[in-house]
């Protein structure tokens, strides 16, 4: 489909419908991709809402695959980096080069300049290289010898990172997790995905993100950027997610809970999710559904429940469950 076609629900890519956008880029991916709905949906929640992408999972769930075939459908600039305990700030930020042929100093940018930025095995750089990724992130733009640049519009980092090889890595601290708007568990898939993917490359042995086609463009992206702005949300959704941010604060596990950018992170990417499911307005479950993604990351354990290996992922299902969402046993409650 070129970016001048209309998309299968009758809507052009160009003309900022988020839920059009969302299927478009959707069914062009999973072209290469099996089971793996949920992430490219949360993926779309980050870019319409400026949001940095934490991926989690086991080598070979293809992490940056997804991160790449995303960009490429969306027309999008895409950069990866290699973390490594050697890789420096201005490896990634960039530089300035004497050219001896013109005796000046030229601006060589690093690869944060690019619309999607994938920081592969995050943390295996240094403290020092975390901080120079994340200040980007926050700022959205770097200060190279005193000069200040603005990074690409729209501008998302989608970092990776092994939970199960921990020698020689950096623990990002709980300021820098808190960079993220969402923290994404790439699962091993179930026997049928797995399957149906052994097929398909038993199929086409060269299936890759190449085999896919840009079927939007940035203009599109945002568009639709602006649209999810016009989003409403209810007060009682509103108080819901103060309540939900509240509880990670005080659970009895927690020592540190989420802090205001929790808040914000959970209206926005509610915006977005109400958005990309065709809804100017946003329900309970939006919130509910991005409970996980946006909270787990941010708690910090106590030193009680770190030892009795207790995941943040079960105190996030227990804050679901004690806090009531808005309109429970009511019989009707219009959040629109």
């Amino acid at each position: 489909m070129s970016r001048e076609e209309t998309t299968a629900g009758g809507q052009r890519s160009e003309d900022g419908d988020p839920r059009a956008l969302y299927e478009t880029i959707s069914a062009e991916m999973q072209r290469v991709l099996v089971g793996n709905e949920a992430a490219i949906e949360q993926l779309m929640v980050g870019l319409l809402t400026r949001g940095h992408i934490l991926l989690e999972g086991v080598p070979g769930v293809a992490k940056t695959t997804l991160a790449n075939l995303f960009a490429q459908v969306s027309g999008l600039e895409y950069s990866r980096v290699q973390m490594t305990p050697d890789i420096l700030p201005a490896d990634v930020t960039g530089t300035y080069i004497y050219r001896e042929h013109t005796g000046e100093f030229e601006l060589q940018r690093g690869p944060v300049f690019s619309n999607v930025v994938v920081a592969d095995e995050i943390n295996r750089a240094t403290p020092k290289t975390q901080s120079a990724l994340l200040e980007a992130m926050q700022e959205r733009s770097v200060t190279i010898r005193g000069e200040t640049l603005d990074l690409p519009d729209p501008f998302m980092v989608v970092a990776t990172q092994n939970p199960i090889e921990m020698e020689g890595t950096f623990e990002l601290p709980e300021a820098q997790r808190d960079r993220f708007q969402l923290k994404l568990t790439i699962d091993l898939p179930d026997r049928d995905v797995e399957r149906e993917l052994a097929d398909r490359f038993d199929d086409d042995p060269d299936l890759g993100p190449d085999r896919v086609a840009q079927v939007v463009d940035r203009q599109a992206v945002l568009a639709a950027r602006e649209t999810v702005q016009e989003v409403h949300v209810a007060d009682p959704v509103v108080e819901y997610i103060l309540d939900l941010v509240e509880e990670s604060r005080t659970h009895p596990d927690v020592s540190h809970g989420s802090s205001p950018r929790a808040t914000l992170a959970f209206l926005n990417a509610a915006k977005a999710r109400a958005a990309i499911h065709g809804r100017a307005y946003v329900i309970p479950d939006d919130v509910k559904t991005l409970a996980e993604p946006i909270l787990a990351h941010r708690l910090v354990l106590n030193t009680e429940a770190d030892l009795s290996d207790v995941a943040p992922t079960d105190i996030v299902a227990d804050i679901l469950e004690d806090v009531e969402p808005p309109g429970a046993g009511a019989d009707e409650l219009s959040f629109d």
